[in-house]
């Protein structure tokens, strides 16, 4: 995985060299935070939910009807609703889990290394919850090049 991080682009498309620069350097502001307690997410959320959303889990591959899932809307966070991903952003990877090339808004998602299982990997949140999402690679179409490969369970689909 590349560390250079001089690479820019711009807010609504950002680049491998923006999500290296937030990973390294801290995130940009969420639009507002949501905050509970533990009880609180266990008594919101279902048992896989919470086990993706607030223990960083991951679902098992190709689990989801969402992988097929392409008419229009937005994906808001299952935790506290914040629009993160549009449908417009969302394509064919055959990776197994949702997959888009850059979320809604910059602030939505946040970026974090992750040294998981022997490898460094960027892992995705919810800037306003916490909530643990997924990952993002640098293998996704244009315009932005990357793949934010998104657990199914930490979402849910506006009409």
């Amino acid at each position: 995985m590349p560390v250079n991080d001089n690479a820019s682009s711009t807010a609504e498309t950002p680049n491998w060299g923006d999500v290296i620069r937030w990973a390294n350097h801290g995130n940009p502001p969420p639009p507002r935070r949501v905050e509970k307690t533990d009880a609180q997410w266990r008594e919101q959320l279902t048992d896989q939910q919470y086990r993706v959303t607030r223990e960083s889990g991951t679902e098992p591959a190709h689990s989801s009807a969402m992988c097929s899932l392409f008419e229009p809307g937005r994906y808001r966070c299952v935790c506290c609703d914040t629009e993160l991903f549009d449908s417009k952003s969302k394509f064919k990877s055959q990776s197994g889990w949702p997959s888009f090339t850059s979320p809604v808004a910059e602030g939505v998602v946040g970026y974090r290394l992750d040294d998981s299982y022997g490898m460094r990997r960027i892992e995705n949140t919810c800037q306003v919850c916490d909530a643990h999402l997924g990952h993002v690679f640098p293998d996704g179409p244009e315009p932005s090049g990357l793949r934010f490969c998104i657990n199914a369970l930490s979402l849910k689909k506006d009409a």
